[in-house]
């Protein structure tokens, strides 16, 4: 049963990620999972719940990828511009939809109480990892620093997802880095 109500929830995020929120319907769901009509809608009753659903599926998943107590921690600032470009390659390749998903969520449910509240509490993990990378790597003041890697980071994904494919993102976020590094 969980693997259905898991293949629901994945063309869930497939729908966001490539058609947008309106696409987001159960019957879409069921199409796209190859389910029978009706079966996503036995798991989540109403939008509002396969929005909430979809909401924890993606946070439940982040959290088992990029678990920060399994994480090794960067030994300076070359290993984190390496650990930043692998993160920022995973979410505009292999989890381009799940990128696009998360974005159209955060535009869509931020003001949301009940629905941006999930989105925002991910972000803070995702924060509080970055802030511990930034620390093993020795840069001064991390808490900043984490945040502005980390709107660096969500700008080249868009850039990506949207403008530019290719886009070379290294020698951005190494510069990036070294400025940070480098700051008293």
């Amino acid at each position: 049963m969980a693997a259905t109500r898991d293949r629901a929830l994945q063309a869930a995020v497939e729908l966001l990620g490539s058609d947008g929120m309106r696409a987001l319907t159960h019957a879409r769901v069921d199409a796209r999972a190859g389910l029978p009509p009706g079966t996503t809608s036995n798991w989540f009753r109403t939008r509002r719940a396969l929005l909430i659903g979809v909401v924890d599926w993606m946070a439940e998943l982040e959290r088992a990828e990029f678990d920060a107590g399994e994480t090794p921690m960067p030994p300076g600032p070359e290993a984190l511009i390496e650990g930043l470009c692998a993160v920022i390659d995973l979410q505009t390749g292999p989890y381009a939809a799940r990128t696009r998903a998360r974005y159209a969520l955060f535009l869509e449910l931020a003001p949301d109480p009940e629905l941006g509240e999930p989105l925002r509490r991910q972000r803070g993990e995702f924060e509080r990892w970055t802030e511990q990378l930034v620390t093993a790597a020795g840069i001064p003041d991390p808490v900043p620093a984490a945040r502005a890697l980390m709107a660096l980071g969500d700008g080249l994904m868009m850039h990506r997802l949207t403008v530019d494919p290719a886009l070379e993102v290294r020698p951005v976020v190494e510069r990036a880095v070294r400025s940070l590094a480098a700051a008293p």
